[in-house]
Order: C-alpha cells, then structure tokens, then sequence
C-alpha cells in the first residue's frame, strides 16, 4: 500500500541520495525536506529560501545537496548542518537546473535568464557562461563519463551539450517540443528528452541521431528516470500516468496511475521504493513488496536405526540376482557453474590453489571449454589487479608445457589484448607481463635450438644410411666377382 505525505506546495524535484541509507530529497515550495526511506515525517529541513526553491541534487557521495531559487540564487547545503555552505550569484531570473559534475568539484545551473552557467565550488565563483538558448532553462544532468560534460534542456525546443573546456555548445538537438527534463544514460552514448507528448532517445555518439520516439502519454512528459541496471526507463506525465519501458524494445511494459498530474518522479538506487510527487502538493512512496518466504515444510520423521541396518549383514545366495544401486554423481564446483552458464565464476573456481596447483589439467580444460564456447573473453575481462597478477602466473608457468600450450597461448593473447591498456598501472601486474614475456622467450629459444639439434640429427641418420648402402653394394659386387672366378677355375 503506497505512503501519502502531504507537502507545502507542487513538488518540483526528488533525488535520491546515492550512498546507504538511501535518503531523499523532497523539493517543494520553499522548502527542501529530507526523508529516510520509511519514514513519514522529514528527518531534516532546509528552509533558508525567501521564495521558491528548485532542484535540490545530491552529489555523488551524498553530503552536499545544491539547489536553485525563485530569486535566482544557488545554494549549496552540507547535509550534515543548515546553512548554506555557499551561494552562488550570476543569474538573474530565477534558476530552475543545478547540479554537480562528475569530478565533484563544480556545479552546473540553468535559469529562465537562459543562461546555462558552470561554477567553481572551493572558490564559490562562476567560470563561464553560455547564453545560447531563447528561451527558459528548465531541466538539465551531468555527464558520469567525462567531468567536463553536461546538458541542459529548454523550452526553445532543444537540448544542448556543454563542455567546459569549450565556449559554445559542442552539439544542439531539436526535440520539437517545449523540453521538460533530460536523462544521460550511465554509458553516455544515450540520451533521453521529454517534452510534450513526447520522449524521445537520441544517440549522443553518432552526432544526435534520433533512435526512437516514444508517443504513450496523452498529455505533457514531466519527469525521467532509469533503474539502477539501465534496462527500466520510467516517464511521468500531466496525465496522471508513470510509463515503464524496456531499454532494450523501448516498449511499455508496466504503468502505475495517480490520483493527480505529476510533476517529479525517482527511484531508490536499489530499485526498491518508487517516490512520486504530484502538483497538489502530495508524495506518494510505494515499497516493492518483499518476497514471500517459502514455508519450511515440516519435517518428516526420520526411520530407526534399526531399520537402516535391516538386511546389512545380508549374503546372497548362489541362485539369487544381485541388483548393484548405481552410485550417485555429484557434479563438482565448476561443472555445476559451467551448467548453468556462470563463465567468469566457473573460471574462478579453477583458479582456487587445490585446482590451480595439484590438477592444473582442469583449470586448462574448463578455459579450453569456454573457448569452444565463446565465452572465454567475457570470462576472463573485467577482473581486478590481483585476478589478473593470478591469472599471468598460471599461464606463465604452465604455457610451457607442450599439453597445456595449444589453449594457453589462446589465453595468453586474449589477456594481452584485453587488459594492454592498463599496463603501466599496476606495478605487480607489469611484472607478471614481463615474466610471461620471458617464459615464452626461453621456450621459443629452446624450440630454436631443437630445431637445429633435430637438423643435425637429420644430417647424421642421412649419411649413415648413404654408407649403409654402399657397404651392401660393395658386398655384392665382391660376392659377384668370387662366383665369376670359381665357374671359370
């Protein structure tokens, strides 16, 4: 059963906080109210504004909160006290977009001035200024991926992409409608706006390029969201309507309603609580309900000893058919991971000391077996220094081995060639590089050196034969020669 809680006024902005316990930010009215996830009542309040207050955003690790003004201020909050840390000064209408860049360090603001300004937070001043848009700033997010990146949206029909090293926007969409709010996906090669009737899905990384234009609400997209995964997109409307699309077929696969127009929408970072706020001033907070626990059934009675070793002393007879029970297999570790498809798991797993040492036979085969599959690649990337320092010195001592050769110079090169921009580092990771450089320089200098033995081998069992022959030839002609001499004496 979803939670009301009534606010002072229309509920502009909720943000969640990105570190446990995973409070949020209500922004209504005057006033910015902080919420634990259960609670019903505000655990904290700031209210130093005179007028409206917008936006308030938290930063990445969840202890200063920034948010915009009526009277076109910026205000800087330490979640731990109540007064602003800062306040920034430059526009002159009021501000309805702010936030922080991924370095943490400075923060991005767009008002209805539109203005669209970047400022610095250990000096408190503005660093530049870009006054390309015709008409109010209204949403706006930072880039995860590059510091210097952010994008605002506005009610001029277009979404422009920043750079603070540059001084004018680096790409402009038009969205066709009055833009309401943008979305930057976590990779940052996608982008989602909303405006009108509309949400639309660019890509960022081939120049603007509209992939889809999703047209499911009757009345103005108000708010975005994405889950904690990327794969759910949620869109909140004037028709009282939260959208639920797959990322992947950008259709609808579930939708909630509300009693009232939408204005904010968010979701917990677990995905666990979904927050809505509505322009009569209420928020709505729905749990997922938590997963029912199976009934432990009861028990059965366990038989009597005796009867366990009923028959045990049992001697069959010579007329009697002796029935063998078969013995139970029991899959180990790593088969058990390799049958339900866990690559990178099933590798760790042969990875472990008793395996990787006593019977590296096995460790060979199951790397063998993900490559017959495909799956060796994705196995072995994304691993960590001390993974891949595990997985170089098993390769380096073993590639040697003439049984173990064929599929460990496979591994070999697929972990150079995933892992070779990162070398340089990690200290211990380019020495292991070093030592499987090495390796294989000595085997290829033993297998020269082979060679040229097998050569002279060949040159030997050569000239023997060729002696072989002549010492038969020249027994024969001195056999032909006695009998010649004997038939004429």
């Amino acid at each position: 059963t979803p939670v009301q809680i009534k606010e002072f006024g229309a509920i502009n902005k909720i943000d969640f906080s990105p570190v446990a316990p995973y409070n949020y930010a209500v922004t209504a009215s005057s006033r910015i109210h902080i919420y634990g996830r259960y609670s019903q009542e505000p655990i904290k309040t700031f209210s130093r504004f005179r007028d409206a207050a917008y936006c308030a955003t938290y930063r990445g690790d969840g202890s200063l909160l920034v948010a915009g003004s009526e009277e076109g201020s910026i205000r800087l909050f330490d979640i731990s006290g109540k007064a602003p840390l800062r306040q920034f000064d430059g526009h002159t209408k009021a501000v309805h977009v702010a936030g922080f860049l991924s370095d943490k360090y400075r923060i991005f603001s767009g008002g209805d001035d539109y203005a669209s300004n970047l400022w610095d937070i250990p000096s408190g001043t503005e660093i530049v200024s870009f006054s390309e848009h015709t008409d109010y700033v209204r949403c706006g997010c930072a880039s995860k991926v590059n510091a210097d990146v952010f994008i605002t949206g506005s009610y001029d029909h277009t979404v422009k992409l920043f750079d603070a090293r540059t001084r004018s926007s680096i790409m402009t969409i038009d969205h066709g409608q009055p833009v309401e709010s943008v979305l930057l996906f976590p990779s940052g090669g996608l982008l989602v706006s909303a405006g009108g009737r509309y949400v639309k899905v660019w890509d960022v990384l081939k120049g603007g390029q509209l992939l889809v234009s999703l047209k499911n609400h009757h009345k103005t997209v108000t708010c975005l969201c994405l889950n904690s995964s990327g794969q759910r997109l949620l869109s909140g409307s004037l028709d009282r309507h939260v959208k639920i699309y797959s990322t992947t077929s950008y259709k609808v696969v579930h939708s909630f309603n509300y009693a009232t127009s939408i204005l904010s929408l968010a979701l917990s970072p677990e995905d666990e609580t979904i927050v809505v706020g509505m322009t009569n001033g209420v928020l709505n907070v729905k749990h997922r309900k938590p997963e029912e626990r199976k009934e432990k059934s009861q028990q059965k009675r366990q038989p009597a000893y005796r009867t366990h070793m009923k028959g045990r002393t049992y001697m069959p007879k010579q007329e009697d058919f002796f029935v063998s029970k078969p013995a139970k297999r029991v899959l180990r570790k790593y088969d058990k991971l390799l049958k339900s498809f866990q690559s990178s798991k099933a590798l760790d797993a042969v990875l472990e000391p008793p395996i990787r040492l006593h019977t590296p036979e096995v460790t060979v085969a199951v790397m063998q077996e993900l490559h017959r599959r495909g799956t060796l690649r994705s196995a072995l990337a994304g691993r960590d220094e001390k993974q891949i320092n595990l997985l170089l010195t098993f390769v380096a001592r073993r590639v040697i081995e003439p049984r173990f050769t064929p599929v460990l110079v496979t591994v070999a090169d697929m972990i150079t060639d995933i892992y070779h921009p990162v070398v340089g580092q990690s200290a211990i990771v380019d020495r292991q590089f070093l030592k499987l450089q090495e390796a294989i320089g000595k085997e290829i200098d033993y297998q020269e050196e082979l060679l040229e033995v097998l050569g002279m081998m060949d040159t030997l069992f050569a000239s023997f034969t060729k002696k072989r022959d002549t010492y038969q030839e020249d027994k024969q002609n001195n056999g032909l020669t006695e009998m010649i001499e004997t038939n004429v004496n």
